[in-house]
C-alpha cells in the first residue's frame, strides 16, 4: 500500500449557512490523502499502474465550485465522487478549511476532517 497526499490545495468559495458568506466568499485549504496500491506503478514507471493525482484535484476543485451551506455536505461529495469514479483508492480522507472564518474572535481556520 501507499499514500498519495495532495497538501494545500487553495480554493476561493461561496460556502456557508450565513448570507454574507454566500455573497463576498472565502479562502479555503483542503489536504486530501489517498490510499492504493503503488507497487505496481513504483516498478513499471507507468501513469495507468497508479491513481492520477490531476483527477484527484479536478475532483476536489469541481466540488469545491458548488455552493454548500456546510463543509461536511462538501467533503462528502469530494469522497464520494472519488469513491466511484477511482475504484484503485481503498480508502481516503479529506480535510476542509475555511480561512478566517465568520465568528467572533480571532480564528485562523475552521476545518472538517471526513473519511472512507
Amino acid at each position: 500500500m501507499g499514500l498519495i497526499e495532495l497538501n494545500n490545495i487553495r480554493i476561493f468559495s461561496n460556502h456557508g449557512c450565513m448570507e454574507e458568506e454566500l455573497k463576498i466568499g472565502s479562502e479555503y485549504r483542503i489536504d486530501l490523502t489517498a490510499q492504493t496500491d503503488l507497487k505496481k506503478s513504483s516498478y513499471s514507471d507507468k501513469l495507468d499502474d497508479t491513481v492520477n493525482y490531476v483527477l484527484l484535484n479536478t475532483i476536489v476543485k469541481e466540488e469545491m465550485a458548488i455552493r454548500s451551506k456546510l463543509l461536511e455536505h462538501v467533503a462528502q461529495r469530494i469522497l464520494t465522487r472519488i469513491k466511484s469514479e477511482l475504484p484503485k483508492i481503498n480508502a481516503a480522507k479529506v480535510r476542509i478549511c475555511k480561512i478566517n472564518p465568520p465568528v467572533n474572535g480571532n480564528v485562523e481556520s475552521v476545518c472538517i476532517v471526513m473519511e472512507f
